[in-house]
């Protein structure tokens, strides 16, 4: 019996169980993002303000606007986009975090496939 009872009990304990994330210490500051595409790292620095999001990848610099959809999620749109891909905006995502780095996911807005990356504050 204590067998059953034990078996009933652990899933719904670790069911329970959540990773809180505090995303509130992240929504400012200076942070360099790694995510792996086609198997390569690729690293991004990006200085986040209220408003505004100034990102440096492959020695280009970007702007974009920053919307906080929750606590833990935002959505950037390219201030002066070039193409059509870049006039799409990013969904992203903050799954958890720790005290000076946070692990996340992100797409395209309205698109299913999501890829994962670590971010780490750098000031």
């Amino acid at each position: 019996m204590k067998k059953y009872l034990l078996l009933i009990l652990v899933p719904l304990l670790s069911a329970c169980y959540q990773t809180k994330c505090n995303c509130n210490d992240f929504k400012t500051g200076k942070f360099e993002s790694v995510v792996v595409i086609n198997g390569v790292q690729q690293r991004t620095i990006s200085e986040r303000t209220d408003s505004l999001v100034i990102e440096t990848y492959k020695g280009k610099t970007d702007t974009a606007t920053i919307r906080w959809v929750s606590d833990c999620e935002y959505v950037l749109r390219q201030m002066h986009p070039k193409t059509m891909a870049e006039q799409k905006a990013i969904s992203i995502k903050i799954l958890t975090t720790n005290q000076n780095s946070y692990t996340f996911e992100f797409g395209l807005v309205g698109d299913d496939a999501r890829q994962k990356g670590t971010a780490r504050r750098i000031e």
